[in-house]
């Protein structure tokens, strides 16, 4: 007997209306905010008002990437500033490549960012929690803008990326009021802010730092992220909090869960996390790659280097749109298959010609944001009211990788050299196609393993899993409002 699939590795994703419409329960009322944090008046257009939704429409997402661009910044302004870092401190180039860890560290860490605030998204409401995200870490980057001491820069670094999470927020707001049909290409907008955000971080650090002090790169960044928050104040609607009867234990607890018994996001997680370590390893050591011979380039040039993934970049809204007519597991297998092939062609040339260079380096922008996309695609479908904790858990183990690249990649080719560190790469994108294939592109929610459902590449509809919402993401809803649809997967939902 043939099963109807429920959910995909990149899954379809569908209209809801079974998850506002079908349980029978008495909601309480919404409340209205005129301020944020009881004191700043909030415009009146920006107020919320059952009565008249706000349109999310384009505008609103490409300020939602503006926003996510000059955040995502923080993260990457010191990749370019390692060697002027290593000669202000005194310092070797093995300690100033702590700084990189270390605000990856705090931006994904088991005491920071994305695991302690990010999920805050399915909880507060989220015009007030970006603007006091945003104001913190505008603070803390006056400090690292004055510090004169190795250690301080560190830990103030490590401060900068716990708190420099406000993307990771947008990515799951933009999935919840965009279309189905759309989500996708809203997802691929906000996804091409952050990578806008790491070459735009890159290029000015190098043209900053080669024509004056790498302090002022740091005030540069105060003045952006100071603009950004002046702009999300007035352009960002209050939309209330999607789960009035959740506690943050419940968050904790919900997201732990989720970590650990869904097989969906179990594996784009783990599949994202040896990307990212690729992509970081390529970024961070191509810094020591192109200030050696036989290039021997200045800061300068290694920071504008940075402008050659714009190409990429921008390809973000089609990738998108092309997903939401795919299955996404087909995207995921495109994406990994041609970043495989660019990381053998830096092994090849990489240490040999700058034209081998600039062409991987389109090549891994592109295909590195089709993966992103096309895997946070599948797993927004699981679960409607619990998408900020979903992206918290899948974007945790993004900067895992992150972190795990930087670090492990740059004793690589400190110990082993250029080639060596590029073989690494390739060797995780294998281990992300194995990953893969143990579950195909229709599974249903709760499979592990193997092919159900087919292998059908267009993408289609179904029961997905996003109308069975789990009890435990949303306390206020009827258990047996999620039952009733496990049933019809023959899956029980505890």
């Amino acid at each position: 007997m043939t099963t109807t699939p429920t959910s995909t590795l990149v899954g379809p994703t569908t209209p809801a209306p079974s998850v506002l419409e079908a349980p029978s329960v008495l909601e309480p009322a919404i409340p209205t905010y005129h301020t944020d944090f009881g004191f700043i008046p909030i415009p009146h257009r920006l107020r919320y008002n059952p009565d008249k939704p706000f349109h999310f429409g384009l505008l609103l997402n490409v300020c939602f990437g503006f926003a996510s661009t000059f955040m995502v910044a923080n993260l990457y302004y010191c990749q370019p500033l390692l060697i002027k870092f290593a000669e202000s401190f005194d310092v070797s180039y093995s300690v100033v490549s702590r700084i990189p860890i270390l605000i990856q560290a705090g931006n994904d860490s088991s005491a920071s960012g994305l695991l302690l605030i990010s999920p805050l998204g399915d909880l507060l409401r989220r015009r007030q929690l970006v603007l006091g995200l945003i104001g913190l870490a505008t603070s803390i980057t006056i400090g690292l803008s004055i510090t004169h001491h190795h250690a301080t820069f560190e830990a103030l670094s490590f401060l900068v990326g716990m708190f420099s999470v406000t993307h990771q927020i947008l990515i799951p707001l933009a999935a919840d009021l965009a279309p189905p049909e759309r989500r996708a290409a809203a997802i691929s907008v906000v996804l091409s802010g952050n990578l806008f955000g790491i070459i735009i971080a890159r290029a000015l650090a190098g043209l900053i730092a080669e024509f004056t002090t790498w302090r002022a790169v740091y005030y540069v960044a105060i003045g952006a992220q100071t603009f950004v928050l002046l702009g999300t104040y007035l352009m960002l609607p209050d939309y209330p909090s999607k789960n009035l009867d959740l506690t943050y234990w419940d968050i904790l607890r919900t997201m732990g869960k989720f970590a650990v018994t869904e097989p969906l996001l179990i594996q784009a997680s783990l599949i994202i996390m040896g990307s990212s370590a690729c992509f970081s390893n390529f970024w961070v050591t191509l810094t020591f790659l192109l200030s050696e011979a036989p290039f021997n380039y200045p800061t300068l040039i290694i920071g504008l280097f940075g402008l050659v993934g714009v190409f990429g970049v921008a390809l973000g809204p089609l990738v998108g749109k092309f997903i939401d007519k795919l299955a996404p597991w087909y995207a995921a297998l495109i994406s990994i298959a041609l970043l495989a092939c660019f990381q053998s062609i830096q092994i090849a040339a990489g240490g040999i010609s700058i034209v081998a260079v600039i062409f991987v380096t389109i090549g891994l922008n592109t295909f590195r944001q089709m993966l992103q996309v096309s895997l946070a695609t599948s797993v927004f479908s699981i679960s409607e009211s619990a998408r900020a904790r979903i992206n918290a858990v899948f974007i945790i183990s993004n900067f895992m990788g992150q972190v795990m690249g930087t670090s492990v990649g740059t004793k690589v080719f400190i110990n082993y050299g250029w080639r060596m560190s590029a073989a690494l790469g390739l060797g995780l994108y294998g281990c992300q196609f194995l990953v893969l294939f143990l579950r195909g592109p229709h599974c249903q929610r709760y499979t592990w393993f193997g092919y159900e459902g087919g292998l059908e590449a267009r993408r289609f509809v179904t029961k997905s899993s996003e109308t069975s919402e789990d009890p435990e993401a949303c306390p206020g809803v009827e258990k047996e409002w999620g039952t009733i649809d496990a049933k019809k997967s023959n899956q029980t939902v505890t």
